[in-house]
């Protein structure tokens, strides 16, 4: 998933063991109590990343997801590249693009379940093997990358040799992608033993018939799979369809029983704060808002839409299925970016939040974590992937797992 808005971050860290306090700067109107939280349920997870300059979150969160899974199975903890899948991708994308006469997405971004896609078809490797990183930078920067691909793949559709395209176009995509990644590693070294990507993809235990991809929309029925229309689907992937308190309890389900969980969502709403790290649906708006689809779904204060002073806990919006839906409909609700839950908070008022790990990395005041509501999750989510143990017994059985 495309970010929408890749916000820099500069706040510093402010932590005490099992209480976090945000403390963002407050304006005239707005005299809410900084949220507190305190967590409920901490996972162990792999070290937060930085996706940096490049649309790649659906990587990160879900190579950051099977490190996870490697852990909780046998406590190692690896770091695995995320841009050998990352290459992958780009090279399957360019060949469906051409294969159908540009008529499908060619961007950065992707979905939850391309990480699994490339570990069955071409294999994992460690990050010290494939780095990405062949043009001069230290941190990922794909704007270069993205524009000489995207005018590949767009000169070679037009067919400028006015018959046919050449046997060549494809050596030459791969090409621009050994100039900036890296040509892919036949065989490698790593702890002592060689390895193919195939080889070693196979030795970390990792079986995608075992996970599964989670949505919850009504225009199509509940308990069959779907290909979810979002542009960055490009392999139009299924997804199983579930009423949104069952989603919702296959999350709470995994945390309980120490799994974490990928986590697609919408993340471009004023209520997602990340330097404040938190992400919140509150039930008042400013007066900008005023008319806007998201005002059907909030309480404005007044006929101007402004905000009141408040001293108590922040209200948020009532979500529902046909609220959620309509938001979907209406494109209010987009596909923006994909992260990892790997824990569960409560703040001052007993509210409830998920710890999200994103890829932005640490310079933040929850050093690359966040906190977000029990609303905004069930507005804003696009979909979830996750382990077939982690689901609770009668919602699998509805499943047919």
């Amino acid at each position: 998933m495309n970010m929408k808005k890749l916000i820099a971050s500069a706040f510093a860290m402010t932590s005490i063991i099992g209480v976090f306090a945000a403390e963002p700067a407050k304006n005239e109107k707005d005299s809410v109590e900084a949220l507190k939280f305190t967590e409920l349920i901490t996972i162990p997870v792999t070290s937060v990343k930085n996706q940096s300059k490049s649309g790649t979150c659906w990587c990160f969160a879900g190579t950051s997801f099977y490190e996870n899974e490697i852990r909780k199975a046998t406590g190692d903890s690896l770091d695995l590249s995320e841009m050998y899948s990352v290459r992958h991708c780009y090279s399957d994308k360019a060949d469906r693009f051409i294969r159908t006469y540009g008529n499908v997405n060619f961007a950065a971004g992707g979905s939850v379940l391309d990480v699994p896609y490339v570990w069955t078809n071409y294999g994992a490797v460690p990050e010290e093997v494939y780095k990405g990183l062949n043009y001069g930078e230290d941190k990922h920067t794909h704007g270069e990358l993205d524009a000489a691909l995207g005018a590949y793949v767009r000169a070679v559709v037009k067919k400028p040799n006015r018959k046919t395209i050449s046997t060549a176009w494809h050596q030459g995509l791969e090409g621009i992608l050994d100039a900036y990644l890296g040509a892919e590693p036949e065989t490698f070294e790593y702890k002592g033993k060689t390895y193919t990507p195939k080889s070693f993809a196979a030795s970390l235990g990792i079986s995608p018939d075992n996970y599964i991809a989670l949505t919850s929309f009504t225009h199509h029925p509940f308990y069959q799979p779907f290909a979810l229309e979002v542009s960055d689907n490009w392999l139009w992937g299924q997804y199983q369809n579930v009423p949104l308190d069952e989603l919702r309890a296959v999350v709470d389900n995994a945390l309980a029983n120490g799994y974490t969980v990928v986590w697609a969502a919408d993340v471009s709403e004023p209520g997602f704060k990340w330097k404040e790290g938190k992400a919140t649906m509150p039930a008042e708006t400013n007066e900008d808002l005023k008319g806007t689809e998201l005002s059907r779904w909030v309480k404005l204060d007044d006929e101007n839409g402004d905000k009141k002073e408040e001293t108590k806990a922040p209200e948020e919006i009532v979500v529902t299925q046909e609220s959620r839906q309509e938001m979907f409909d209406r494109q209010e609700t987009t596909d923006d970016h994909g992260m990892e839950i790997v824990g569960l908070a409560e703040d001052q008022y007993g509210n409830k939040y998920y710890k999200v790990k994103n890829s932005w990395g640490t310079d933040q005041i929850y050093d690359g974590f966040l906190y977000v509501s029990m609303p905004y999750f069930d507005a804003k989510t696009i979909d979830i992937y996750v382990n077939k143990k982690a689901l609770p017994k009668n919602i699998a059985k509805k499943l047919g797992i």
